[in-house]
């Protein structure tokens, strides 16, 4: 009886004992965290998606915490409301970043790039993308396997029967980035959304000179640069055989639009055009 008693006190103090020295380790090598860093993950979406380039929303404010300066950190998902927000807590403030969205840079439907081959593997753009360079001519377009769709948390983008491409739902879209790293072909691209949802972009990614470019798919940019030297802007670059509109620089004039010879140049949620006057026939011109 005596034994056994004599354990118990043994283990007892033995306990209090390792507990004593646990809690002054833990004191020695506790790690302060500013209370802050709570405070600001309150008013972040919790979205988690990683479009502020740190793995989650928690990272993301302890980032801002510790940041001297936040204007360049960005919250895409909760935009400008959500900055201001956070940027309070931290008594700092931070200029309203211009929303983006993201934009599909392919027109390779199925009536612009018809198909040569057909595709029989495993149903995803990352391995179709390993094997081969797709089903058409076009080896730098959208393989229409919807990567993107899967990628995508918030429901914003969706693959189109028809055309066989992405399109993005502006209502629904947070320009996370995630389709934009999942497509292997890197054809999305976040864009500003412009003034009443208004852009203007170079729907396509293809780098091979004019004439291949456009055998293979007859809405391809090929490289012509009249777009270039009609922007008064300087928006409009062409490097590789390719046009790209820099978005920072754009006035959405829209007259890159009018002069490219494939229609490779969008625009979005532009008013109608106003229809060209008639011109009246040289015969009447001469009679009058």
């Amino acid at each position: 009886m005596n034994v056994v008693l004599i354990t118990i006190i043994t283990l007892g103090a033995l306990g209090a004992v390792a507990a004593i020295i646990l809690y002054f380790v833990a004191q020695k090598f506790k790690v302060f965290e500013d209370p802050r860093i709570d405070q600001v993950e309150e008013v972040l979406p919790a979205a988690n998606c990683g479009g502020c380039g740190f793995p989650g929303c928690r990272a993301f404010a302890e980032a801002m915490v510790k940041a001297d300066d936040i204007s360049t950190m960005n919250c895409p998902v909760g935009g400008a409301e959500v900055m201001a927000k956070a940027a309070a807590v931290l008594g700092k403030e931070v200029e309203a970043a211009a929303p983006k969205l993201a934009v599909v840079k392919c027109n390779g439907t199925c009536e612009n790039r018809p198909r040569l081959t057909t595709y029989d593997g495993a149903s995803t753009c990352a391995i179709a993308a390993s094997l081969y360079g797709g089903e058409t001519g076009c080896s730098y377009g959208c393989y229409g396997l919807g990567d993107c769709v899967e990628a995508c948390t918030f429901d914003a983008i969706y693959m189109d029967e028809e055309t066989g491409l992405p399109v993005v739902d502006e209502e629904k879209c947070v320009a996370c980035g995630a389709c934009v790293s999942a497509c292997p072909k890197n054809i999305i691209e976040l864009r500003k959304q412009g003034p009443k949802g208004r852009r203007v972009f170079v729907s396509c990614v293809n780098k091979d000179k004019g004439a291949v470019a456009r055998k293979v798919c007859s809405a391809a940019c090929i490289g012509c640069k009249k777009c270039e030297k009609e922007c008064p802007f300087g928006a409009i670059t062409v490097v590789n055989n390719l046009a790209y509109i820099d978005d920072s620089k754009c006035k959405l004039c829209r007259k890159c639009v009018v002069v490219c010879p494939t229609n490779a140049i969008h625009e979005v949620n532009f008013p109608p055009r106003k229809p060209k006057p008639a011109i009246e026939s040289t015969e009447k011109k001469s009679a009058e």
